[in-house]
Order: C-alpha cells, then structure tokens, then sequence
C-alpha cells in the first residue's frame, strides 16, 4: 500500500502499520466466511470432515507450489513454532466445519468468537482495551442470545464444537503470531498448512476421496480452499505481524459480522434487527481498538 501524508512513523518497516494491518484482515473476514458458507454446500457430498480435509489439502498444495517455502535452515524453534501453527489450524478447522454442518454459520462463528475476546481480555494492558472487549462482548452475547431465541432446536453438539473451536482460534491467534515472528515470509503458512492437513485427513479421508470422483464437485472444494484458506490465512499472517495480539484479537469481531451476512446471502439464514444491532456493537469496537492502538503507539514514540 503506497504511503500517504498521513503515514506515521513506527518500529515496523518505518511506517505505522495499523490501517493497513486492519484491511487486510476486513479482506481476511469476507473471503473465509463467503468461503465459509460455500463449503456447507459440500457437505452433502463429502461431509463436514471430508470438507475439511479436502480445503486444508489443495490450499496446502496450491501455497507449496507458489511459495515453495526453504526449510533446510530452520532450527527446532522454528518447526516447534510451525507445528503448533498447523496443528491450531487443523483443530480449529475440524471443530468450526463441524460446528456449521449442525448450527448456523452466522451463530457458530459468534460463540467461537469466545475464545478471541478472552484471549483479548487476557493479554489487554489498558482499561480502554478492556472497555472495548467488553463492547464487543455485549454485542457478542446480543449475537448470541438472537440465535438462541430464533433457532429451531439449536443442536446442543453443535454448540460444543463450536465453543472447541473458539478454544482453537485463540491457539490459531498465539501460534500464528509466534511463527509469523520467527519464520520470514509466507514459508511457515505453507508449512503449516501441510501439517494441518495431516491433523484432520485422518478423520476426513474417506469423504474427501468422493469428490475426486467427481471434477465439478473437486473444482468447487478448490473455490473454497482459495477463499477460505489461502487468502483469509496469507492476510492475516500479514496482519498479525502487525498488530498485537490483543489488537488483533478484537479486530477478529468482524468475523462473526460478515458470518452472518454471509449465511443471510449464501444459506438463506435470518439477519434479525436484534443481530444488526449487535454488529453495530462490534464495528464500534473494532473500530475503538485500533484507535486506542494508534494513539498508544504514538504516545510512545513521541515520549
């Protein structure tokens, strides 16, 4: 992104990294929830594993082609940091596809969201920070209690999985931070990758051999690797080198947002005025963390 007179100088590149950091990861949302909801359209076919599996495997391939990641110098920090990476992806993956296949898109992603705001909380220095979370907490437990009141039979399971993969992102949010620090580039996303596809390909292998019998139905899992896998997660490995974690944490409300504007658009599920108000809650939130980031980062360098 060209610099603007309005750039400010920091210790990233030279340049305050916020606004960019907060596009890539707006980029980041749209693409995995679209993504999102257009996978649920293959678990007719190959399951909510089989899905799994299937995305993880062709965006492994397709980011081992492109970046054709050097590992023959990594030390053992490095693969410790790349493992856990990839083994935070797979679960998370496995867990949320899960979630999805028996709850809507749109409610599952807002109880995962639990385990970013937590995390947020947990590493939050300021009672700004803090007020922030809460904001987004509140439209959180709006989101969520909309879901629970209009759902038919919100399934029980469902919502384990999706609190298990809450649990997940918030190890997806600490080991994506820790190997985007160490491995330079995008080789560690690659890595990563293969790793969580060894992770799930166990449980989804079966399902995943039906699309192969089928070249329309492998071509649309390949649509869904690209939008859900290779470019949300190239941006947000971009974005969490960034930010910090906490910032980057809140930042995340945005998923649940498009979660369900997706599922309104693509799986024809209900967008009630009790969860545009909630949304409203986040955006304002997301918005006052990245603020509060930057006024914090210029007291710093100014003192």
């Amino acid at each position: 992104m060209r610099a603007t007179a309005t750039t400010r100088r920091s210790g990233f590149g030279g340049v305050d990294q916020t606004g960019p950091a907060v596009l890539m990861i707006l980029g980041s949302c749209i693409s995995l929830q679209f993504g999102a909801a257009l996978a649920v359209h293959l678990f007719p076919h190959v399951g909510a594993l089989g899905a799994t599996a299937l995305r993880l495997a062709i965006a492994a391939l397709i980011l081992l082609v492109v970046i054709r990641p050097d590992i023959r110098r990594w030390t053992r920090t490095e693969w410790k940091a790349v493992l856990a990476f990839g083994i935070a992806i797979g679960a998370m993956n496995a867990a949320f596809y899960s979630a999805i296949d028996r709850i809507p898109l749109g409610v599952a992603v807002s109880i995962e969201f639990a385990g970013p705001l937590i995390l947020a909380a947990a590493l939050s220095r300021s009672r700004a920070d803090l007020a922030w979370v809460s904001l987004a907490v509140a439209g959180m437990g709006l989101l969520g209690l909309e879901g629970v009141l209009h759902a038919d039979g919100l399934d029980l399971v469902g919502v384990a999985f999706a609190l298990l993969a809450g649990a997940f992102w918030a190890g997806y949010i600490l080991t994506s931070s820790t190997a985007g620090r160490l491995v330079p580039g995008n080789d560690g996303l690659a890595v990563a990758l293969v790793v969580s596809t060894v992770v799930v390909m166990p449980l989804g292998a079966s399902g995943a051999a039906a699309a192969f019998a089928d070249v329309r139905l492998l071509a649309f899992a390949a649509a869904v690797a690209v939008l859900a896998s290779v470019i949300p997660y190239s941006l947000e490995f971009a974005a969490v080198r960034r930010l910090p974690k906490h910032v980057f944490g809140v930042l995340l409300s945005l998923e649940p947002i498009v979660a369900a504007v997706a599922g309104w658009l693509l799986l024809d599920q209900s967008l009630g005025a009790v969860r545009l108000g909630a949304i409203m809650l986040i955006v304002f939130a997301s918005m006052g963390t990245t603020v509060t980031a930057s006024r914090a980062r210029r007291r710093m360098l100014a003192g």
